[in-house]
């Protein structure tokens, strides 16, 4: 399949173009990009990858599927053009301001017959995919409450304005994450913390309190301001527990200049010292990390646009997701539960 990119900046450059240059069946076929210096770092990092002034020019050339990488603002109408274009499309999350919006580009990819998935890649997380092993083996029991927390000492990588914000970057991950794990949620509790910025008031934190049709609950909840990074999982079930403290090995490695084409197999293994502990019937034990691999998910992308695959993340799921986001704003500014309609059906 080839791929074109749209957009290189640091989720084009260290979040896409590594990770497609490692999957199977796909190749990175062109990037859209008019920055001087973005042009500079792709010629430095894919020497043979030609690159577009522009996404029609990119359509022209002839590809099976564009990833839209640009700012968040832009991606709507970027998506509508693919579509009309009839190129499968992966969406860099959030892939729409709201759920509204959300359900029309659903709406316009299945009345055209194209595929539409979108980049929620933190599924491939290796402390997500060890919880999820462990919660398979059964060894813990039904799940009762589950803590997802990701905090960053990186105030000034805040998307500012009423478009941007926290919740809608890092929380669109930590949601997608736990109705992953845990299905779709019935009602949600949210505080956002807010500060003043020169491009608008923007949430810089939130915690959000989720109840989930099966009747478990989770807990999600970030913020770049507090000058204490970690990463945390907490896992409370009938049997016993899961905690870990992992380190965001697959992004730390990329953003160093690491390549999982180049490293193979060891690629995305989180540290031993990053290992979670699970305390079970069995008594307490650690619990080796499962491999991260962010290029599985193209791979995945590369077999569902052949017919051998479902698509990694649809549209729909990635529109459950924005009604949380959207419930989570609401019941922060009412300072009340929300209660989902189950809309994305």
């Amino acid at each position: 399949m080839r791929l074109g990119l749209v957009g290189y900046g640091v989720g084009g450059r260290y979040f896409h173009a590594p990770f497609i240059e490692a999957a199977q069946g796909i190749d990175l076929a062109g990037v859209v990009t008019r920055s001087a210096e973005r042009r500079a770092e792709l010629a430095h990092d894919f020497p043979d990858v030609p690159v577009f002034a522009s996404m029609t020019a990119l359509l022209e050339s002839g590809v099976d599927v564009v990833t839209i990488t640009t700012p968040p603002d832009t991606r709507r109408e970027l998506v509508l053009e693919a579509i009309r274009a009839g190129v499968a499309v992966v969406a860099d999350k959030p892939f729409a301001p709201d759920a509204d919006t959300g359900r029309e580009l659903v709406r316009a990819a299945e009345h055209a017959g194209v595929p539409l998935a979108v980049f929620h890649n933190r599924r491939w997380d290796s402390d997500m995919r060890t919880l999820a092993a462990v919660m398979a083996s059964g060894e813990l029991g039904d799940p009762i409450l589950l803590e997802n927390r990701f905090d960053l000492d990186s105030p000034d990588t805040l998307e500012a304005g009423p478009g941007g914000g926290l919740l809608r970057d890092l929380g669109s991950h930590l949601v997608d994450q736990v109705l992953w794990l845990l299905g779709p949620v019935t009602s949600v509790h949210a505080t956002l913390d807010w500060i003043e910025l020169p491009a608008g008031r923007t949430d810089a934190a939130f915690s959000i309190e989720l109840r989930h049709t099966s009747g478990v609950r989770s807990r999600v909840s970030s913020t770049k301001l507090c000058r204490l990074p970690d990463r945390e999982l907490r896992l409370y079930a009938r049997d016993g527990s899961y905690v870990a403290h992992s380190t965001d090995v697959q992004a730390q490695a990329s953003f160093a200049g690491g390549r999982p084409a180049a490293l193979g197999d060891a690629w995305g293994f989180e540290p031993e010292p990053a290992w979670g502990t699970l305390y079970g019937p069995r008594g307490e034990r650690r619990i080796p990390s499962v491999p991260g691999r962010y290029q599985d998910y193209y791979t995945q992308l590369a077999a569902a646009l052949r017919g051998e695959a479902v698509l990694p993340v649809t549209g729909r799921e990635a529109v459950q997701t924005l009604e949380v986001l959207d419930a989570a704003r609401a019941s922060s500014l009412a300072g009340q539960v929300v209660v989902l309609a189950g809309e994305s059906d």
